[in-house]
């Protein structure tokens, strides 16, 4: 029998993940719903999957339930879904700094949980997604998750625990690659560049020199080091970069972000 799949919220993480699925799933036992219910309607039709009026008529009879909302509205929805979820239906949380607990506490006793950390490029197939077992959660149930999240990217198994810090360089992380970008761009356009070309030579360095790190599978410092020719330019510019404290920034950032999650949490939890 073919997998019943249910996604509520279908904003960016959750149409994408949704979408990565499609090929490996039966579209016919897909249902969705979103706070927007014409928004999920216009969705559904694209897509080629089921649109339910409502959350619970969305996740009744459902094999795997993805919940893809905000943070602050994931526990009202756990506890509406709860009464009408099937026995052995599997939830999958996307949202950062939700604990399994705090899920599992307003879900029926037993429920498995699964807690997963996507990043935007799941869009486009190139993200990464981390999951963490609840209580409930067999290696099974994270077999079942992982495979239907592989379209998506890379996937990862962690212990709970490190979740935070998941968020912190995967999660997050996008925006600081495009935070490098733009001023890469900017530094080009003072340069003499014109803006479009700048931007370009900036885009295509992030993602050549990302390539070139996974594929080579070398330390980042080896791989730097190999551009950086003794009393040269690169040399230069690293120690201009490592004067303006750049490394700490990027490291101090992340470190805030993991702890932002975590007081997320806990600010839901009481």
């Amino acid at each position: 029998m073919a997998e019943r799949i249910s996604l509520i919220g279908v904003g960016v993480m959750g149409e994408a993940i949704l979408t990565s699925m499609l090929p490996t799933v039966d579209a016919g036992g897909v249902r969705v719903a979103d706070g927007r219910p014409e928004h999920a309607r216009t969705r559904a039709a694209a897509l080629g999957v089921q649109a339910a009026d409502s959350n619970t008529e969305a996740v009744t009879g459902a094999d795997v339930v993805i919940l893809a909302v905000k943070p602050k509205d994931i526990g009202g929805v756990a506890t509406e879904i709860a009464p009408a979820l099937a026995p052995g239906a599997i939830v999958v949380s996307v949202a950062a700094g939700i604990s399994t607990a705090y899920l599992a506490s307003r879900l029926p006793a037993g429920t498995p949980v699964v807690r997963v950390m996507p990043n935007t490029p799941a869009t486009i197939g190139a993200g990464v997604s981390v999951l963490s077992a609840g209580e409930h959660a067999t290696g099974d149930h994270l077999d079942q998750v992982a495979s239907l999240l592989a379209g998506t990217g890379a996937v990862h198994r962690v212990e709970e625990s490190y979740q935070d810090a998941v968020t912190a360089i995967s999660g997050s992380g996008p925006a600081y690659v495009f935070y490098l970008i733009d001023a890469l761009a900017e530094a080009g356009v003072l340069g003499g560049l014109s803006r479009e070309l700048a931007r370009d030579l900036a885009v295509q360095t992030v993602a050549g020199a990302g390539a070139m790190a996974q594929q080579t599978g070398e330390h980042p410092v080896v791989l730097r080091e190999r551009v950086s020719s003794p009393a040269g330019t690169t040399v230069a510019a690293i120690r201009e970069l490592d004067e303006r404290g750049v490394r700490a920034a990027v490291i101090a950032a992340a470190e805030t972000v993991r702890l932002r999650s975590i007081e997320m949490g806990r600010e839901l939890a009481d």
